[in-house]
């Protein structure tokens, strides 16, 4: 017995449960309100079905997850990546609109190369004023959060640019080996930076400057440029995720593209396990956590609820989520459970009067 409940212990404990266990929930939850949810297709060599495209569309959160992951466990925050990501897919889409043939992968290329410079610059802003001048994160990008969508809009000029390209179009919606192509890319996008941040001494780095950027300066690690380069690398994921969210409507919005996707990515990284203060980060429960995020929209949609409460809904479930995986939250939940009187026992029966 007692090695049963040690195992289950040791199961439960583990950070990646709680979130994997809501994500399998609400699979299941889905799959009893429409017995086909879970239902993959082929159809002219590519599979399609709800899990395909929770995976497909959760790919653009996954990319910006990630590198807010990094800002944040280096104890900052970047609230500028949604404008970061309308950014880059304005100067992609103006770029080849302007072109006389939009199919060509040469052009496509150079505007993702444009795009991707730019978004670079950004990162590197947020970087200087977080690193350099010692400006608060959440203030640093707050400005780019609100700039940024007012330079998007004068890159588009307030208007909506569509485009008609294929290879552009390919990175939302084209497949690889019967899967979407975007799934690829944030995959590898995953796999480059856990190969960087656990593979090597970077990760350890990272952590030990959001742990505590001074005494790491005094242990001879320059924290500035370490902070400096999550908020580079943030701006880049953000800005492969604007290529995605644009090439899915082939059009470039402004004002829409990447609108409020920082939150859930902060979301995302937060129900994953890592911490608002800085320190240990978790790269494989941020990618669950993005899961969850995109299953909650998802069965929004499926279960037919009404734009006027889904918001409600979905954070009514992202609290509830974050409650369950809390380690207090459980530990005091535990306690009142063992405290609470039992009914019915020897103790509670009124003693015997004894005879004087």
């Amino acid at each position: 017995m007692n090695a049963t409940m040690g195992r289950y212990r040791a199961v439960t404990g583990h950070r990646l449960f709680w979130p994997a266990a809501v994500l399998v929930v609400m699979l299941a939850a889905n799959t009893i309100y429409r017995p086909g949810f879970l239902s993959i297709e082929l159809k002219d060599g590519h599979l399609y079905g709800s899990p395909i495209d929770i995976l497909r569309l959760s790919a653009p959160l996954i990319l910006v997850a990630l590198g807010m992951t990094l800002v944040i466990s280096t104890g900052g925050i970047d609230l500028s990546v949604g404008s970061v990501c309308a950014i880059s897919g304005a100067i992609a889409c103006m770029y080849i609109s302007k072109q006389s043939d939009q199919n060509s992968l040469v052009v496509v290329l150079t505007a993702l190369a444009m795009a991707l410079g730019v978004a670079l610059v950004l990162g590197a802003w947020n970087g200087v004023l977080v690193a350099v001048i010692g400006i608060q994160p959440i203030i640093a990008t707050l400005i780019l959060m609100v700039a940024g969508r007012g330079l998007a809009q004068l890159i588009t000029q307030g208007q909506i640019i569509t485009i008609n390209s294929e290879p552009f179009r390919a990175i939302g919606l084209g497949h690889l080996f019967t899967l979407p192509l975007a799934i690829f890319i944030a995959l590898a996008a995953a796999l480059l930076v856990a190969a960087f941040t656990r593979r090597t001494a970077l990760g350890m780095i990272v952590e030990s400057v959001g742990g505590n950027a001074e005494a790491s300066r005094l242990a001879g690690i320059r924290s500035g440029r370490v902070i400096f380069l999550a908020y580079v690398l943030s701006a880049a994921c953000a800005a492969i995720a604007g290529f995605m969210m644009t090439a899915n409507v082939s059009s470039a919005d402004g004002n829409a593209v990447g609108l409020w996707v920082e939150l859930d990515a902060i979301l995302a990284v937060v129900i994953g396990g890592t911490s608002l203060a800085g320190g240990r980060f978790f790269l494989s429960g941020t990618i669950i956590g993005a899961l969850i995020i995109q299953t909650l929209t998802t069965t929004v949609y499926a279960m037919d609820i009404s734009p006027q409460t889904s918001l409600l809904f979905k954070a009514v479930v992202v609290i509830a989520v974050c409650l369950i995986q809390a380690p207090a939250f459980r530990a005091r939940f535990a306690r009142r459970r063992r405290s609470a009187p039992k009914p019915n026992t020897i103790a509670d029966k009124p003693k015997e009067q004894v005879p004087a």
